[in-house]
């Protein structure tokens, strides 16, 4: 309810502050409403949303299963950390836009390299946040498990899992919103299709109803997945944590 409150708040104030600076400057909701009708009926806004969404979906599973994986194993093995540790610092440091770009010049304007680009961006944040989860596994629960000779699959699922699964749904639901922006980016800079693609030609045009009409229902997607897929799914993982423990 609050939530909802907040939503009419700010298209309140949206309303306000067209009304006082103007189409030019900015649009008001019912001329964005308009456009972003014009645009579902013509096809375009379902399409580029769905290549958007798309990308976000595939470069934020390949950041998240390769930064888990990679995360983990840093923080089980000292010496491995050791050595990549510099890499992971360069990547948490460098700019998504440099990235970017290396990644569109090293492998040319297609989707692979946009998907790199998308998962390069967010792999380091995983591997930070899984390699603190993976140092604060409780080691007598790895005792416990090894005295009663728990198989590997059966150790992971009862005894690792649990404790890592608080660090994967945060990891998960702030690398979400990491790529959100990522993926606008790379589409600006590289694709033909897209809702990145659609904000640029708006800009070109200096269109904002059709810059707005695509942002719009952009964030709503975004804020529908934190509001009942991520942060459910985050305590849901923080609960188990505590019945298991």
């Amino acid at each position: 309810m609050t939530r909802l409150i907040s939503i009419v708040l700010f298209l309140a104030l949206w309303q306000i502050g067209a009304r006082f600076l103007g189409p030019h400057y900015l649009p008001a909701p019912a001329a964005v409403i308009e456009t972003m009708i014009a645009e579902a009926r013509s096809g375009a806004l379902a399409f580029n949303l769905g290549v958007t969404l798309a990308r976000v979906f595939a470069g934020f599973s390949l950041a998240m299963v390769a930064g888990s994986a990679l995360g983990v194993a840093l923080g089980r093995l000292p010496w491995l950390d050791r050595l990549v540790d510099p890499w992971v610092v360069i990547l948490l440091n460098t700019p998504a836009l440099v990235i970017i770009m290396f990644a569109y010049v090293w492998g040319g304007l297609n989707e692979v390299s946009a998907l790199m680009a998308i998962a390069l961006n967010k792999l380091p944040n995983a591997v930070v946040t899984l390699r603190e989860g993976a140092r604060a596994l409780d080691p007598a629960l790895d005792e416990m498990a090894q005295a009663f000779a728990f198989p590997r699959w059966r150790r992971w699922r009862h005894v690792v899992a649990p404790q890592l699964a608080p660090f994967f749904a945060a990891a998960a639901r702030g690398g979400l919103a990491l790529v959100w922006k990522i993926v606008l980016v790379v589409e600006l800079l590289g694709r033909p299709n897209g809702v990145g693609f659609k904000m640029n030609e708006a800009f070109q045009l200096f269109d904002l109803r059709l810059l707005l009409a695509y942002a719009a229902p952009f964030v709503a997607l975004m804020m529908l997945a934190e509001t009942f897929v991520l942060r459910p799914a985050e305590k849901a993982a923080n609960w188990r944590l505590r019945h298991d423990a």
